[in-house]
This record gives structure tokens, sequence and C-alpha cells, in this order.
């Protein structure tokens, strides 16, 4: 492996900031209705995470002056959620999570939407990646694990969510190329709700392992039900002090998973400076910053202008990298 999956993430990637109308001009809209955030999957997982989190810091900091409330729109791997929030053209109350997803649904082919659809507010925070097993699992770190995939992958039942193709499908494929297994053998069961269903899924036995962003494990691992086996990151994380990098257990792989957020299309400038200007509020105060580190999430802001020229950048990287591991020709 190499490191051009940093590259992926967009940690690595250069930003170049352009023209994007009406950011620049004075603000006089405010909400006047209730707020909605969609989380675009179950309860539990990490869209959900970070809408309720910025539900929190809106309400607590007091920056929006209306209710602010969180609806889980599962289906079709976000889209079912995103194209919910397309119908709100021009409806400033109405925002949603998203994540890589936005980009590879439409490079695989399963979604026409694209990240061109949508008012993109704000890229927020980036989390790492990691492989789960039940705590008494006999495998206790991934040369173990991939060692027994080698074997028979026919055996393994591998959860991800919310579809193929997203940063969970791409790192356990990648793990399973470097340790030499087949890609193409693993046996995948996808859960559209994440973590609300991979989690019960494992504990009770009907899967061996889930690829899954690390917060979303971080109570299981807490209570003693889940092991995991590696993560992501470069270094070593404290909140899981005792789980090895990948990097660690001999593969040349850093992966964060980022996620933002995004408003309905056809704002007009003056909500487009309102919620630019309240998610630069946002990211600065003690509410989100102690939500991060609760959380073990880093800061991954990037405002509207850098947001969508990231996201161009990543939609050449992320078709680049699909095609490494076999997903798309």
């Amino acid at each position: 492996m190499n490191t051009k999956w940093i590259l992926l993430s967009g940690l690595a990637a250069s930003v170049m900031a352009f023209d994007y109308p009406g950011t620049a001009l004075a603000a006089d809209w405010k909400p006047t209705r209730p707020i909605e955030i969609v989380a675009p999957a179950g309860p539990g997982g990490g869209w959900d995470l970070l809408a309720r989190t910025v539900q929190q810091a809106l309400t607590q900091e007091k920056l929006v002056g209306q209710p602010v409330l969180v609806t889980n729109k599962p289906g079709g791997g976000g889209s079912a959620g995103w194209t919910y929030l397309k119908g709100k053209a021009g409806q400033g109350e109405f925002l949603a999570a998203n994540s890589p997803l936005i980009l590879q649904n439409n490079i695989l082919g399963s979604s026409q939407l694209t990240y061109k659809d949508f008012f993109m507010l704000a890229n927020l925070m980036t989390e790492w990646e990691v492989v789960a097993v039940k705590a008494d699992a006999p495998w206790k770190g991934g040369k173990d694990f991939f060692a027994e995939m080698k074997k028979d992958p026919t055996k393994m039942n591998i959860g991800v969510g919310p579809a193929l193709g997203n940063d969970d499908h791409i790192q356990f494929l990648t793990l399973t190329k470097a340790y030499g297994a087949d890609p193409k053998a693993v046996k995948f069961v996808v859960y559209p709700n994440t973590a609300a269903e991979q989690i019960p899924a494992l504990l009770g036995g009907h899967i061996q392992a889930i690829t899954i962003s690390m917060a979303e494990t971080l109570e299981q691992v807490k209570a003693g039900k889940v092991r995991l086996l590696g993560v992501s990151s470069a270094e070593r994380i404290p909140e899981i002090k005792d789980v090895a990098t990948w990097k660690e257990q001999g593969v040349d792989f850093v992966f964060p998973h980022w996620r933002g957020v995004m408003a309905a299309p056809g704002l007009s400038a003056e909500q487009q400076k309102f919620w630019s200007d309240t998610m630069d509020k946002m990211v600065k105060t003690e509410t989100w910053k102690k939500a991060l580190k609760n959380l073990n999430w880093e800061a991954f802001y990037q405002p509207t202008k850098e947001y969508t020229e990231f996201l161009a950048k990543q939609d050449i990287l992320m078709r680049e990298s699909l095609k490494e591991v076999g997903l798309i020709k």
C-alpha cells in the first residue's frame, strides 16, 4: 500500500478558494420555523452522531433561535435522506449530514445525486476506521484475523453499512488485499441502518466482524462486548490505546473518514450567508470542541468555498482509488 489514501481522505489535499455566488452579501435572513437536520441512516451511526452533535451545539450555544430536530431517513446508502433534502429546494431550515458517500454513490452508479445538487455548507470532522469483532472472538489482531480469512473466506461474514462502496467497505477490501487474501471472495452483509443493525448482528453471532468508524463502537468497547482488531490512524489513539494501528501491524494504511453538512439547493444569498456564518461560529464554541474530544473526532473544518473545491478534487481521487480496488472499471 502507499500513502495516496491520505490524499483520499483530504487531510493532505490542497484547497483553493473560488467565487461562490452570494457568500459575500449581508445576511438578513433567519430561520422562522424549526430546523431539521437529516441523518440519512438509522440511529447510532456516524451520520446520526454528527447530526445530533450539530443539534447540540446549535441549541446549547443559542446560534439559531429555533428548535433543532434530527430526523433519521435510512435507505440507499444515504440517498433516501439526501433525496428528501433535495425536495426542500429554497427552504433554509433543512440540512443533512454527509460523507464520502455523496461522491461514491454517484461514482458507483447507485445514485444520480452529486454534491453539485446541494449547497455544500461545511466539512466538519474526520475520524478513524476500525475492524471490530466480539470480545470473545479468537482473533487478537489484524494479522490473526486476515490469516484466517485467507484460509477460507467463505466462513467469514463481514457487516458493512449503509452500502457497499463507502469508506468502511474500501477499508476492508484494502486490508484484505494487503494481508494477501482475495478481496473478491469476501462475503459482505449490508446493514442500511449502520451501527444500529451491525453491532447487534455482531453480538448475536450472525456475522464475524464489522468494518466501521471508531466512534460507533466505543460504547460497546467500553462495555467489554466488542474488541477492535486495528485502527486506521497514523498513531495510536489514547481512548483505545491498546488497539494497534494497521501500520503497526504491517500495512502502510492511514485512512481518515470525513463528514460534513449540506443544505437544500436553491437557497438565497441571505440564507447561504446565515448558515455559513453560523457554522463558522459553531466550530469555535466550547460545546463543539468538547463533543469532538468526547467522540475522538478530529476537527476538519472547511467552509463552503473550500469544501466545494475539496469535493471536486475528492471526486477525481475517489474514482482512481475505486478503480484500484476493483469496484469500477
